[in-house]
């Protein structure tokens, strides 16, 4: 097994093997720093024994070298702290890969575009960066703008866009992943003029005379995107999945989520697993009204390679910061061209809902919900009531994802329903300002990803990051989940704050049984898989404020060591790099556009129920 740390003898402190059993002795200890265990019996460890992957015992370390022989290897920590390995709540680990994969238009901290300029300098220098690739490709993808960041504080435009090229089709992807942006080229080939009615779900913008201005809202910026995606080859998901799985495990996750499916996907995932190119365990959740019979097909709580389906996925709305979620109020101050009392709207029907659910209830499959705003959780709560009168409490664990936008007495009935709330309580740091000013306003945003509310009342909650809506970076997660504090340095939400041993449960042990994995993952107890993190710094025993400055050193995934920090590496690198410093993999990437893939995509011609 490669250690990236030194391997120490320990002689003073070898113990003879002779008085163990061959079943007794370790494969490697690990010691020299501080063990947090995330187990309320025993909450921190000297050292850490591991045999086959699995914990062999954990406790002192006169104790823990009882299991040392011959061929032990002693893990020196060299004084950086171990946590079980971080649990993904709720992400999209292939799509995650088109984040790692594409221009980087984040803002800072995570990169460097802060108004509609910097956007296309941005844009034209990953062209110029990857020239060859691009013509091949034929086609320019950027992810991650963010209009709140902006300093014009609206989206671009196609005419913003058809100034980086006006040849080549360009598509950039908002933060959010609901929103897009087309230039001219892009919109020709979609086939999207004045004459072009809004898609069921969704909303063309459009300029002067009707012609749409290139921003294009859900089931229309998914409607483009595919023609986009659809000309990438198999080789494009395989990227994409590879990278993907690569960024998560670089922060940390030994288990990942593929939180919105389809079938193509998850074979590709599988097909990359069983080539050992998946780093970490990935559980998929494909999307209940596309995949129901691949979902009945496939749905297995055991891995095949560490791939396995867990469920199905339905989404109900779209984005708050987007002004696209379902609210049960208007939103406070939208900037944009929406009429009086506009609350978003609904991606589905009632009925679609309703029906979706009992279908999970009556065969005991687990769903996974996205329903940000207030309105979207009242659909929700209904059909979960409805489902348990006709069938019951199958036991599938239902999971709300997100959930931003919730009323104190949704999260009670939420409790009595036995969901598991997946929050996004990194939304304080990336998008509070905006939610404070433009989304809720000032009194309603101190409540978003309400993480108080649930300890006040003994519920678990896993905090995730939704990448490629945000990089997977826990310790970003953790410090927003402790300190609530925004990008200008405002608290929103004192009382919604939790201590820092919680945001890791939220992060580990939580998540795991959100996953029914509990009896395996997140916590460091004996007969669990080894899978931990070494962090630079004891995240107890540092200023929370500093939370966000610790640093992934090294993922241990069943005791083999799947992501090392170089000496080299920098903020820089693994936060701002859209090709995480591999211009190898980006021109494959590339390239693998020009083969074609093509994605399914029968969701495009659903039913969707629109609000006004």
């Amino acid at each position: 097994m490669p250690h990236f740390l030194s391997i120490l003898a320990l002689t003073s402190l070898a113990f003879s093997a002779g008085s163990a059993s061959a079943q007794d002795i370790a494969d490697t200890i690990y010691t020299g720093g501080p063990i947090l265990t995330i187990n309320d019996e025993a909450p921190t460890a000297e050292a850490v024994a591991v045999k086959d992957g699995r914990i062999l015992s954990v406790g002192t370390l006169t104790d823990v070298m009882a299991q040392q022989g011959d061929e032990t290897e002693i893990f020196d920590l060299e004084g950086r702290t171990m946590v079980p390995g971080f649990i993904d709540s709720h992400g999209h680990v292939v799509f995650g890969g088109l984040q790692a994969l594409s221009a980087n238009l984040l803002a800072p901290p995570d990169g460097e575009v802060t108004d509609i300029e910097s956007l296309q300098n941005t844009l034209r220098d990953w062209v110029e960066e990857n020239s060859a690739a691009v013509e091949e490709a034929g086609v320019i993808i950027g992810f991650g703008y963010d209009n709140a960041q902006l300093a014009e504080q609206r989206h671009p435009t196609r005419e913003d866009l058809d100034a980086v090229s006006d040849q080549l089709p360009i598509i950039i992807v908002h933060q959010s992943g609901h929103i897009g942006v087309a230039n001219s080229k892009t919109l020709e080939i979609v086939g999207y003029d004045a004459s072009t009615k809004d898609p069921t779900g969704g909303i063309i913008q459009r300029g002067a005379g009707g012609e749409p201005n290139g921003v294009l809202e859900e089931y229309a910026f998914f409607g483009a995107l595919v023609p986009v995606l659809s000309q990438l080859g198999p080789e494009a998901f395989a990227a994409f999945a590879v990278a993907g799985s690569e960024l998560w495990a670089s922060f940390g996750y030994t288990t990942g989520q593929d939180g919105r499916s389809s079938g193509s996907s998850v074979e590709t995932l599988k097909a990359m697993a069983s080539e050992g190119r998946i780093p970490i365990d990935v559980v998929a959740y494909p999307d209940v009204l596309e995949a129901r019979e691949y979902i009945s097909e496939n749905v297995s709580r055991e891995y095949d390679n560490g791939i396995r389906v867990g469920g199905c996925k339905l989404t109900i709305d779209g984005s708050p910061q987007g002004f696209t979620a379902l609210r049960d109020r208007p939103y406070y101050d939208p900037i944009g061209d929406y009429p009086a009392g506009y609350a978003g709207y609904a991606a589905v029907t009632m009925e679609k809902v309703q029906e979706a659910v009992n279908w999970c209830f009556e065969n005991n499959i687990q769903i996974i919900t996205h329903a940000n705003g207030e309105g979207a959780s009242d659909m929700l709560i209904a059909a979960l009531h409805a489902a348990r009168d006709q069938y019951g409490d199958p036991g599938n664990r239902p999971v709300l994802i997100h959930g931003q936008f919730l009323r104190e007495d949704q999260v009670d009935a939420y409790k009595e329903l036995g969901v598991f709330m997946s929050l996004f309580p990194m939304h304080t740091f990336y998008w509070g300002d905006w939610h404070r000013d433009r989304t809720v306003g000032p009194v309603n945003a101190e409540n978003i990803s309400p993480t108080g509310w649930l300890v006040q009342r003994d519920m678990m909650f896993g905090s995730h990051h939704d990448a490629p809506v945000a990089f997977p970076d826990s310790m970003r997660i953790l410090d927003a989940t402790v300190t609530r504090r925004t990008r200008s340095g405002d608290i929103l939400g004192p009382n919604q704050r939790v201590d820092v041993v919680t945001a890791l449960k939220a992060l580990t042990i939580w998540p795991a049984w959100q996953h029914f994995e509990e009896d395996e993952k997140g916590s460091i107890e004996v007969g669990k898989l080894a899978d931990f993190v070494l962090l630079a710094q004891d995240p107890t025993a540092i200023d929370p404020e500093k939370l966000d400055e610790n640093r992934v050193v090294a993922t241990i995934k069943e005791n083999d060591v799947i992501f090392e920090a170089s000496g080299e590496t920098k903020e820089g690198n693994i936060r701002m790099s859209p090709f995480m410093s591999d211009p190898v993999t980006a021109h494959m990437f590339l390239h693998a556009m020009y083969q074609g893939t093509g994605v399914e995509a029968p969701w495009l011609q659903r039913p969707a129920y629109r609000f006004p």
